[in-house]
């Protein structure tokens, strides 16, 4: 396997703005070189990052020299959204589009999408994380949401394999994939070659006050489909008489999910993708991160 920076904290000295924004080339030329002196093979970035719908393989072209110019080459792009609600379907279709183009202007391998959408109602329960419903969920969806949803991934995935891509659903809350069942429904309904699974425990374990299911069972069944596979830990904090739980953030070794057993049973499902560590949200992000990077290579050596 091969590991990926998926960084979720671009707050750095003396850049104070969006996490999930680029800061200006100057910081950028600060950070970027750090990530890089950890370890990590390359970096996932979003379609947004580069310029959105309106990027130019110019614009994508020169910011892909800049960042193999620091050590840390963009190997994930991710884009798109779910198509079920009409709000922002046809958004979502051409931000999966572009982020296909734009994966191949800047070199990535990879292009990760979800297919969530924005709660319906964000005063009522199941607009976050961690209570007793989730909006948006699989639970809720119709045969019609699934048929829809692949129809246009079919249509993304055939034009990642003709450019030499691949393209991952990530499982995730807010979704009609957000446990191993739906999504493994979702990619047999796609039905491409070219369109694989990244099995986020993290999302299942975080969707509803109690995962529907464990860890493990959800690894085991979606190792064999996976195409990348982002990683976070946390530890939840469950309120039955709320019915709600809340979560902390960790490094991977610390939390709740057992890493060694995911590691292990991608390993033996022949994984050889990006594990992509999903990075710390608040503090010294470096840190953090770097703890995490190291518990990941000392689990690989072990298994290789």
């Amino acid at each position: 396997m091969k590991i990926a920076y998926a960084f979720r904290r671009s707050i750095f000295y003396p850049y104070k703005g969006n996490s999930r924004a680029l800061p200006d080339r100057l910081v950028r030329a600060k950070l970027y070189p750090r990530v890089q002196k950890i370890g990590f093979d390359g970096i996932e970035l979003g379609v947004d990052m580069l310029g959105g719908a309106s990027a130019t393989e110019s614009q994508v072209r020169e910011i892909r020299e800049e960042f193999e110019s620091y050590g840390t080459p963009c190997v994930v792009l991710r884009g798109g959204g779910g198509a079920t609600n009409p709000r922002n379907a046809t958004q979502n279709r051409e931000s999966l589009m572009m982020a296909v183009e734009a994966a191949h202007w800047v070199g990535a391998d990879i292009v990760n999408t979800t297919v969530g959408t924005p709660p319906r109602d964000p005063d009522l329960p199941g607009s976050f994380i961690g209570d007793y419903v989730s909006q948006g969920s699989s639970r809720m969806a119709s045969p019609d949401d699934f048929e829809r949803t692949a129809s246009v991934l079919r249509e993304a995935g055939d034009r990642a394999g003709e450019l030499g891509l691949k393209l991952t659903v990530e499982v995730h809350q807010h979704s009609i994939a957000d446990n191993s069942w739906s999504a493994l429904h979702l990619l047999d309904l796609v039905d491409s070659p070219h369109v694989l699974a990244n099995p986020d425990l993290g999302n299942i374990f975080w969707n509803y006050d109690e995962p529907e299911e464990t860890p493990e069972d959800a690894i085991v069944a979606l190792a064999p489909r996976a195409g990348y596979w982002h990683c976070k830990n946390l530890h939840r904090v469950h309120i039955p008489e709320n019915r709600h739980s809340i979560f902390i953030r960790v490094p991977l070794s610390e939390g709740e999910i057992d890493y060694r057993f995911a590691i292990s049973a991608m390993h033996d499902a022949g994984f050889d993708g990006y594990l992509a560590i999903e990075g710390a949200m608040e503090g010294d992000q470096l840190t953090a991160d770097q703890r995490s990077f190291d518990y990941v290579v000392g689990l690989l050596a072990e298994l290789e």
